[in-house]
């Protein structure tokens, strides 16, 4: 396991490898963490994956998270849009990564969508996708909403800061009020689903406390026959925390059916 940084766009972002290629060519897992998440907050599952696949894994903190440079708050409206379209294909880039899954959790889920359906890029072999948003539910709400009483009570700050450190309010503040913002409830991502063309893998806690299973729907009928779903139940949001080694399978079997 290698720790690192890299400068992407004037910033410092943190990274990981878990198995670092020897080559170029040599396909890589890179995981998009969720709005509260970081490369400490995967913990042991993208290790668990590399043994058992043996493909080397990146996994990066976006900017405002963990150990990565600090980010303006309030974020603008559509960060998951400039998170897909300009800082993925930069950091992929800057690492000459040439073939690659996405791995994403929830907003990382929505970033590695919005990417595959608004480029196309040849890089990217397949999606797997952990409890990802294409648009905004009541649900998602009034989770946010207790997650904000929560923070400001300090014991979910307490709880992040051992994650975030100095980023801890930039982190949760970034992803809240983003979230909680009037406009943002319009915020939708269902245009860019026509567009993906390679496999995918989506994974979705039957108990989800973020989304229901109309976000599984609506991405199932805009991918089509590429898109694969798995509900696992007694799930929440968080599919590789809670439900390990259901999730793991899954996953392996689908990146062993890939075509790099």
């Amino acid at each position: 396991m290698k720790k690192d940084f890299v400068n992407l766009k004037g910033s410092k972002l943190e990274i990981r490898w878990i198995g670092e290629p020897v080559k170029k060519s040599e396909p890589v897992i890179v995981f998009l963490h969720e709005g509260l998440g970081c490369v400490d907050l995967w913990r042991d599952f993208p290790a668990s994956l590399y043994k058992t696949l043996k493909i080397p894994s990146l996994l990066y903190s976006r900017q405002g998270y963990g150990r990565s440079s600090p980010s303006k708050v309030p974020k603008s409206l559509d960060f998951m849009h400039k998170e897909a379209l300009e800082i993925l294909p930069k950091l992929l880039d800057t690492l000459e990564i040439e073939r690659a899954v996405l791995f994403g959790h929830s907003d990382g889920a929505s970033i590695s969508l919005i990417n595959c359906g608004g480029l196309q890029d040849k890089r990217i072999k397949g999606l797997v996708l952990l409890a990802p948003h294409v648009f905004v539910e009541d649900i998602s709400i009034s989770s946010i909403q207790k997650a904000k009483l929560e923070f400001e009570k300090g014991k979910l700050r307490e709880k992040l800061m051992k994650y975030h450190f100095s980023n801890v309010d930039c982190a949760f503040w970034g992803w809240a009020s983003t979230w909680l913002d009037e406009d943002f409830l319009k915020w939708n991502i269902e245009e860019y689903l026509a567009g993906i063309n390679i496999p995918v893998l989506l994974i979705q806690g039957e108990d989800d406390q973020y989304g229901t299973l109309a976000q599984v729907t609506a991405i199932k009928n805009g991918i089509g026959i590429n898109c694969t779903s798995e509900i696992i139940s007694g799930c929440g949001h968080s599919p590789h925390l809670e439900k390990p080694q259901a999730t793991l399978n899954l996953v392996k079997e689908f990146i062993k059916g890939l075509k790099f």
